[in-house]
């Protein structure tokens, strides 16, 4: 066997603009004869639980992470001796030594994607970095080595302009270290150069525990060192706490790892919060009228087999009320400094599942027939339940509801899910005492919540939104008056 006859099967990038995935579970072992289109595995992003197929026949020569791995995207999973023939080019750029693999880029370009389940393929230049540009001034490759080595804490600035240095500053940029984005970052904020990092990824790639393990190599020497200046023990005590999370109890306290959907949504969380000035405005509604519409819903047989409830009702008149208020369907284009108006609404559902919150939508909701929109809501629903809520379908949404009422909670200050203008809450429903036609009786009552983004929403337009949707829920023949 040669190298030429193995295919490295790379991380793709399983939904839009992600850079890393958790291995769930291998469905294969080395040794085993696998297909093309056959799943090797189930990965889960910070969107989803995808599975993935293998895009060529062969026999299974390795698995390169263990289950419960977080990879990045482009990074080799696991290694197929193919059935009969060599391995594309690209395939051994990524087995050859790092400088041999230099003059051959420029014909790898060309390649095709590789076919995988999730609709389209594997770019294989995703992986490849353009050819470095060749110094042109030793003076400015020298400054600019001068002021990064000061950025990064390795010596101060005066030391840098020595004139025996000057002859190695135009290697530097053939010489600058390969890492991915995340990696930079992190490096960046440990204070490490990653020039100083000896790399232990493919084709000489830095990796997280490459930039860890060189912050771990220089804390040791502070921390032995016998005659350290006087700062040294107030610098060496810092250095130290890293290591207290390991002593902790744990029989009193249990720590998770931050990953998956878990920390996609925080991120997104943060973002919104800190980008969008929100503001909530909240109506308390008697919903007695659209209580009694959903037991007669139930028995008429267009709505045979669907699930009917009042969150159907309550879909139907936010689309209602967006049809009414067009301008509350729209994002904010930062980069642009543009409002973006939707012409159509992209219905998004918050839902708990066992990996955490996600938000599937309803593509088109605004074209739907009541009976069409139980149907998506019943199927939205249960894939999400069953953790099998793809990409594509928490892509694209318009504007959401959060149903906060299931859990017997009267109401909440949403935040929006990012590219959107609004999100409405929906909080218990239940009895209490109402005035009605001028009499105090108990009625189904519940609130309901809107917060938007006051950058695009206007306090007159939210409110008006706000009131559509209780009108409507308060009498439900709104749903064909106001059509």
């Amino acid at each position: 066997m040669t190298n030429a006859s193995v295919r490295e099967f790379k991380m793709p990038d399983v939904g839009e603009g992600l850079t890393e995935a958790e291995i769930l579970k291998w469905y294969v072992q080395p040794g085993d004869a696998v297909t093309d289109g056959q799943v090797v595995c189930e990965v889960e992003t910070a969107k989803a639980a995808v599975e993935l197929p293998i895009p060529y026949d062969g026999v299974v020569r390795a698995l390169h992470f263990p289950e419960g791995t977080t990879v990045d995207v482009g990074t080799s999973i696991i290694a197929v001796e193919v059935a009969g023939g060599a391995a594309p080019a690209q395939e051994e750029a990524a087995v050859a030594p790092a400088p041999a693999a230099e003059p051959e880029q420029p014909a790898e370009q060309p390649a095709a994607r590789q076919p995988v389940l999730v609709g389209y393929g594997v770019a294989t230049s995703s992986t490849r970095r353009r050819p470095r540009k060749q110094a042109q001034d030793p003076a400015a490759q020298q400054a600019a080595s001068a002021v990064q080595s000061e950025l990064n804490g390795h010596g101060a600035a005066p030391a840098a302009p020595a004139v025996p240095a000057a002859p190695a500053a135009p290697a530097a940029p053939a010489q600058r270290p390969l890492a991915k984005p995340p990696v930079r970052k992190l490096a960046k904020d440990l204070g490490v150069d990653l020039a100083t990092v000896t790399p232990t990824g493919p084709d000489g790639v830095v990796t997280r525990e490459d930039v860890h393990a060189a912050v771990a190599a220089a804390q040791a020497p502070q921390q032995t060192a016998p005659e350290a200046p006087s700062a040294a023990p107030a610098a060496s005590a810092p250095a130290a706490q890293p290591a207290a999370p390991a002593s902790y109890d744990s029989a009193r306290e249990t720590r998770i790892p931050v990953k998956g959907v878990r920390k996609a949504t925080a991120a997104a969380m943060v973002g919104s919060a800190f980008t969008a000035p929100h503001v909530t405005e909240f109506v308390t509604v008697d919903v007695t009228r659209t209580m009694k519409l959903v037991e007669e819903l139930k028995q008429d047989k267009e709505f045979a087999g669907l699930r009917v409830n009042p969150l159907l009702l309550i879909a139907k008149a936010l689309l209602v009320a967006i049809r009414r208020n067009p301008d509350i369907n729209a994002s904010w284009d930062e980069a642009a400094q543009e409002i973006v108006v939707k012409h159509y609404v992209n219905l998004g559902i918050a839902a708990a599942t066992p990996r955490g919150l996600i938000v599937p939508n309803i593509k088109d909701a605004h074209a739907r027939t009541l009976p069409e929109l139980a149907a998506s809501l019943g199927e939205l629903v249960s894939t999400a339940r069953e953790g099998k809520t793809s990409p594509s379908a928490m892509q694209g949404g318009t504007v959401t509801i959060t149903n906060v009422g299931v859990f017997g909670v009267d109401t909440g200050t949403p935040l929006l899910n990012p590219g959107e203008s609004a999100i409405l809450a929906v909080g218990a429903i239940k009895p209490q005492p109402w005035v009605h036609k001028g009499k105090v009786k108990p009625r189904q009552v519940t609130t309901l919540a809107l917060s938007f983004d006051h950058r695009l929403v206007d306090g007159e337009l939210g409110s008006k939104v706000l009131a559509d949707v209780a009108a409507v829920l308060e009498q439900p023949k709104r749903l064909i008056t106001w059509a």
